[in-house]
């Protein structure tokens, strides 16, 4: 049997995708369209605008990435779509649009979780990479830490008990006056800075709870810009080391209290900031583990982690009604224990 091949559609924030995988690792086409201009006189992503920009542009895209591919919706295995989590408006326009093409071409749908894209996608960039692994996945609404089992089946070991990381670069750019999206535009900014110039703090490292907190370091990043005194390259410099140094403390403890993975593994946005790859790849040297980190553009939302996904959920036989809802707030881990503070974001 021929490996299947999957329709991937993405609009989980302000990334619209489409893409055509084989269930060989073969991306026969990708697809996207960014919003950067609709959303940078705002410093931030705006859901309505989100939505409507969804709604413009995944039909010609899901067109474009069949024609890129040579080939007809009828040639289609399955139709995968993100179903959450992530701005409900933007995560309705793709999974109605996977659903309407599912329903017309007589395909069976795979309703992915956006998480478990990205806890896939090393998978489909590195065919050696096996189960258990742990992960750290980094993005701008999540910061976790799971022990990825198998498909669909993931066990939260950490997450964070107030902002994500990727949140916390995306508040400091505007803090700073850096631009959007904020993420690549503090690490330009501290590209030319000395990351030990201002003293921030780094939350929870060393402590025994096992979790992530973000919401100190940026408001000390606020205090450090109002001081006056510090150039804002060394600030965004200090700021990212903070970061690195709270998501490497954080993996080695998670380290030491699992038996050995296959990998450590970093997914999500975040992993595309390279002080962050280089970090945690020291880390996994030290532990005598392989690093697995996705291709930069896999790191950031696309179509192709939606689609393999979808791909290796398709092969394990696990297929969606066309009635299933689409969510804002969907854990990878459900039954992963209520932490002090994430509320929803657990």
């Amino acid at each position: 049997m021929s490996a299947p091949l999957i329709l991937g559609l993405e609009s989980s924030c302000d990334e619209t995708a489409a893409a055509l995988v084989r269930g060989d690792r073969t991306i026969l086409s990708h697809k996207l369209a960014g919003q950067e201009t609709q959303h940078a006189p705002f410093g931030g992503v705006v859901p309505e605008i989100a939505a409507r920009a969804h709604v413009e542009v995944l039909g010609p895209l899901v067109e474009a990435a069949l024609a890129d591919a040579g080939v007809k919706l009828s040639d289609v295995d399955a139709i995968a779509a993100t179903a959450g989590p992530g701005l409900i408006g933007g995560v309705m326009v793709g999974l109605v649009t996977g659903k309407a093409l599912a329903l017309s071409a007589g395909k069976p749908l795979v309703a992915v979780n956006h998480l478990e894209g990205h806890a896939l996608s090393p998978r489909l960039a590195d065919p050696d990479l096996a189960f258990p692994y742990l992960l750290l996945l980094v993005s701008g609404g999540h910061c976790q830490l799971l022990l990825v089992e198998g498909v669909g089946a993931y066990r939260r070991l950490a997450t964070t008990i107030d902002d994500a990381a990727g949140e916390a670069f995306d508040k400091t750019a505007k803090l700073l006056g850096l631009g959007f999206p904020g993420g690549p535009a503090v690490e330009r900014a501290a590209a030319d800075g000395d990351p030990k110039a201002v003293p921030l703090p780094r939350p929870l490292v060393g402590s025994g709870e096992p979790h992530f907190s973000f919401a100190g370091l940026k408001s000390a990043v606020l205090r450090a810009r109002d001081a006056g005194i510090h150039a804002t390259p060394d600030i965004a410099a200090s700021f990212q080391q903070a970061v690195v140094d709270c998501l490497v403390d954080r993996t080695r403890r998670a380290l030491g209290r699992i038996a050995p993975p296959t990998a450590l593994v970093v997914a999500g946005g975040v992993a595309a900031n390279r002080a962050v790859r280089g970090a945690l790849e020291q880390v996994a040297a030290e532990h005598g583990l392989r690093f697995v980190a996705p291709p930069l553009w896999l790191c950031t939302d696309n179509a192709a982690m939606i689609a393999w996904a979808g791909a290796e959920r398709f092969e394990a036989g696990l297929t969606d009604a066309l009635d299933v809802p689409a969510r804002a707030r969907w854990p990878l881990d459900p039954e992963g224990e209520r932490v002090r503070g994430a509320g929803v974001k657990a």
